[in-house]
């Protein structure tokens, strides 16, 4: 009795046992430790980084088994051409839209008019290094990345869209040889099996990871940091949170589900990602999560891994919001054509840096380079808060990416309505 609770002749975990009470009691130890012992907190960093290395070192395989089992199964490859159309159609409208409501956001609020910031005063050593790389986030440097030296190179470099270019070669010729491949097929699936177990066992030290990773943030950078720019701050996740229930909700509803239910449903990890403020953590538990909801293997495991790095909901918001916050710091008055062209480039920046590391500040900074009047120097009046905002995010990210999946497996008659209502409305609740 002492570890389950009885309910209408059932027994489930008691409350303390379930992985999202355990993550979110983690998240409010991490805020105290940073709070009160900052170099303590700060101290946790390794393990932070451990665990997140750990999710790692993951997801490579998930990907590539779960997208190669998904083709395998397919055999017809007009499907997944369908798939991938569609898939792109909604990331491409989606994010588009979610660029021009930063964009309408930052111009009614404008939330760094007033502060009038000289460039000149500004230290852009501080971000030198996020423009290095911004040179490198193109389309050209992208095509050239997403091809990786060796087919096993894909698997321990850490690019998933070099995983995912190997995995539909794999899966698209083991789909062409047809029936005297069935025994590989067998063979990717019960690997993934095994690997879906490794995912829950490294799961089980989510709380802990959690844990690490708000108090390092919270010790290192301290809560103070948010004061001078909590304008900012409070504007992108307010719009954020419109863009999740207002958009993302009425994609959803028109789809058949609520986004609401789908939230708590994967609360757990929304809570993982809440503490570690990285999407990435909970990308192999979605996987599972959705194929659980009624999704098609063969959707999620294609769809999933092209949203992590074409669906940026939340990145999209914060580059127009951040851009304009920049302008608007800086006394700079952008025109509306200077606008347009800002949001032209951050739509292809978005994609062309898909996979880099820091991607959120890095086609900030390509997207500034486009309006020579902005100072990219700026960018350091946010460096501070970044992490702080990354959370949102990565949350939003999670979430759009979650949507989309759902809405893709039903515009492909991939969804089993029955298991997304039992999922979503569990008879417990």
């Amino acid at each position: 009795m002492a570890d389950t609770v009885m309910t209408a002749g059932t027994a489930r975990p008691a409350w303390w046992k379930h992985l999202y009470v355990q993550v979110l009691i983690a998240i409010a130890l991490g805020v105290a430790l940073g709070s009160i012992r900052p170099d303590w907190g700060a101290a946790m960093k390794p393990i932070a980084d451990a665990f997140i290395k750990l999710i790692k070192m993951v997801i490579a395989p998930v990907i590539f088994l779960t997208l190669v089992s998904g083709i395998a199964h397919m055999r017809a490859l007009g499907e997944l051409g369908r798939v991938v159309l569609k898939a792109f159609a909604y990331f491409i409208t989606v994010s588009t839209f979610a660029l021009i409501i930063g964009l309408v956001i930052a111009n009614v609020v404008q939330p760094g008019a007033g502060l009038n910031i000289d460039p000149r005063t500004l230290d852009g050593s501080a971000v030198a290094g996020y423009v290095g790389e911004a040179q490198h986030a193109t389309i050209s440097a992208f095509l050239l990345d997403i091809i990786p030296t060796t087919p096993l190179s894909a698997l321990t470099e850490g690019s998933i869209l070099q995983v995912l270019f190997v995995a539909i070669l794999v899966g698209v010729s083991i789909a062409l040889v047809g029936d005297p491949a069935e025994p590989v097929v067998e063979l990717v699936d019960r690997l993934a099996v095994i690997v879906f177990r490794l995912v829950a066992l490294i799961m089980r030290l989510a709380p802990l990871g959690a844990f690490a990773a708000m108090a390092f943030t919270i010790g290192h950078y301290g809560l103070g940091v948010l004061a001078n720019l909590a304008g900012l701050v409070a504007t992108f996740y307010v719009t954020s949170l419109l863009f999740v229930l207002i958009v993302l909700g009425t994609i959803a509803r028109l789809n058949g589900f609520s986004v609401l239910r789908l939230i708590a449903y994967l609360k757990s990890e929304l809570l993982l990602v809440l503490g570690t403020s990285s999407s990435e953590a909970a990308l192999p538990p979605l996987i599972a999560r959705l194929e659980s909801a009624g999704c098609a293997p063969g959707v999620v495991g294609l769809v999933v891994p092209l949203g992590y790095s074409f669906n940026l909901d939340g990145t999209n918001i914060y580059m127009t919001l951040a851009a304009l916050f920049i302008a608007q710091a800086c006394g700079v008055d952008l025109s509306l054509a200077e606008q347009i062209a800002l949001l032209a480039v951050a739509v292809i920046s978005s994609k062309g840096a898909a996979g880099v590391t820091g991607a959120g500040f890095i086609t900030l900074a390509a997207t500034l380079a486009v309006v020579p009047s902005v100072p990219i120097a700026g960018m350091a009046l946010i460096l501070g808060i970044d992490r702080f905002m990354s959370e949102c995010r990565a949350l939003t990210n999670f979430v759009g990416n979650a949507v989309a999946t759902i809405v893709v497996a039903r515009w492909e008659g991939a969804l089993d309505k029955d298991m997304l209502d039992r999922a979503l409305r569990p008879r417990d609740q």
